[in-house]
């Protein structure tokens, strides 16, 4: 990022396009220079004369040079990315807002709890953590889909249930050879012996299912300052002009993106969408 003038964009070209789901797709981009981010903070991709839109990086932070957006397909914007090919330009700006405590998750269980396209953030952050893993002595995923045709990154899924443990489910199995669990990602914390006084919980994805997993992991004895969350609401300039992103007092796209749930509990706005 610019630190004269944080509206500067620079160019990057597609590297290549990984189809993850019939809505969405992985862009990974080279940019003309680095971009070094924390895993949890978030970066403007822009399209001129279409429009720009927030995507946190997907992709391991140790590698700056080449960056991965896995995007949906659910707007004005982000119909035109996935109209993109490889060797097609978009433009970048950023890093925006804060990453993970990193350090603070350091000698304790690590529990992720994540839903929907909720993962993005979420696999920057297993990259790091694994990366580390002496220092974390015990990893969870729980991630929950749709379908088992909207689970993303299926091709890392044997690569996570070697260095983690990794629970899945789905919504709907509809008639799919699906054999894995069905319901909500909230009722896979009934199925996981957690000790909540030595873990700290992340928790991401679409705000009614952030909202009910926190009331799980509260009704389960884990404390606020416990529960770190990623609120990614709302954001359009990145900076704290437009005020879009607002919960109570906070900018998500400074003060946030990352928030210990002990900072937000009392805020009657948390779970707008």
């Amino acid at each position: 990022m610019d630190p004269k003038n944080p509206f500067v964009t620079q160019e990057a070209i597609i590297q290549k396009i990984i189809p993850e789901t019939p809505k969405i797709k992985t862009l990974i981009v080279k940019p003309k220079r680095p971009i070094p981010f924390q895993p949890g903070q978030f970066m403007e991709l822009s399209l001129p004369g279409i429009g720009e839109a927030p995507f946190a990086p997907s992709s391991s932070s140790d590698h700056p040079d080449i960056l991965e957006f896995t995007v949906q397909n659910v707007g004005y914007m982000t119909s035109f990315l996935h109209q993109m090919k490889a060797r097609d330009k978009v433009r970048i700006r950023g890093p925006y807002g804060n990453g993970f405590p990193i350090s603070q998750l350091y000698n304790k269980t690590v529990l992720l709890v994540v839903g929907g396209v909720g993962f993005p953030p979420a696999r920057a952050l297993l990259y790091q953590l694994l990366k580390e893993k002496k220092k974390i002595p015990r990893l969870i995923l729980c991630y929950g889909a749709r379908t088992p045709e909207d689970i993303v990154y299926k091709y890392q899924l044997t690569y996570f249930k070697k260095n983690l443990v990794l629970y899945l489910t789905v919504d709907d199995p509809g008639k799919t050879a699906w054999k894995g669990h069905t319901g909500v990602v909230t009722c896979l914390l009934d199925k996981i012996e957690i000790f909540p006084e030595n873990t700290m919980a992340v928790v991401i994805g679409p705000p009614v299912m952030m909202k009910y997993t926190v009331l799980k992991l509260l009704e389960k004895g884990f404390r606020p300052d416990h529960i770190i969350l990623s609120m990614e609401r709302k954001m359009y300039c990145g900076i704290g002009q437009c005020r879009h992103c607002m919960i109570g007092p906070y900018f998500v796209c400074k003060d946030g993106p990352v928030f210990f749930y002990a900072a937000l509990q009392n805020l009657p706005d948390v779970w707008e969408a």
